[in-house]
């Protein structure tokens, strides 16, 4: 199925914070700070509907012996899935269509910054991230979209952006 897009729904921040004390509560006494990221996270942008969750764990092999907790919510365990120090969650509805996705990082990891820092930075700078939605809708219409020419046209900006907003990110930090 091609990748779409749709309009910002106000309803996926209750989705996230739904999802995020599910997982909480699944996974007891091991604690984990969720977050919400990715596009459903940043008001009015087109998105996959799709809810992106960040966990931060202290030691991703405690994580790894919660596979079942994990799975009882429905989601299907990945491991690292190409990218080292992550452990990744997808949840499908019976129906095939997949509701959420959880990314979790230790403490530390550079990815939380970078996925904090791009959030936060098309929060902060709605010209940036309403030029991001115009690049999604661009690669999202026509007759043939695929899913990896969408995945594609958005790592250059992506990319781009993400340094900014590092930066950005970085100066906005408190000193301590």
């Amino acid at each position: 199925m091609p990748p779409f897009v749709t309009p910002h729904d106000p309803l996926w921040k209750t989705a996230f914070e739904a999802e995020a004390r599910a997982i909480t509560s699944s996974l007891g006494d091991r604690y984990i700070a969720l977050h919400h990221i990715g596009s459903t996270a940043i008001p009015g942008i087109l998105a996959k509907p799709i809810i992106d969750l960040m966990g931060i764990v202290s030691d991703l092999d405690d994580l790894d012996l919660q596979s079942k907790s994990m799975e009882s919510l429905g989601y299907e365990v990945m491991g690292p899935y190409g990218i080292d120090g992550r452990r990744y969650f997808r949840k499908i509805t019976p129906a095939g269509q997949r509701t959420h996705q959880l990314h979790v990082f230790t403490s530390g990891s550079p990815h939380i910054e970078r996925h904090l820092a791009f959030r936060d930075y098309l929060r902060a700078h709605p010209r940036v991230a309403a030029d991001y939605s115009a690049l999604k809708a661009s690669l999202t219409n026509g007759h043939t979209p695929t899913w990896e020419n969408y995945m594609d046209g958005k790592d250059p900006f992506i990319a781009t952006t993400e340094k900014d907003a590092v930066e950005w990110f970085r100066s906005q930090a408190s000193p301590m």
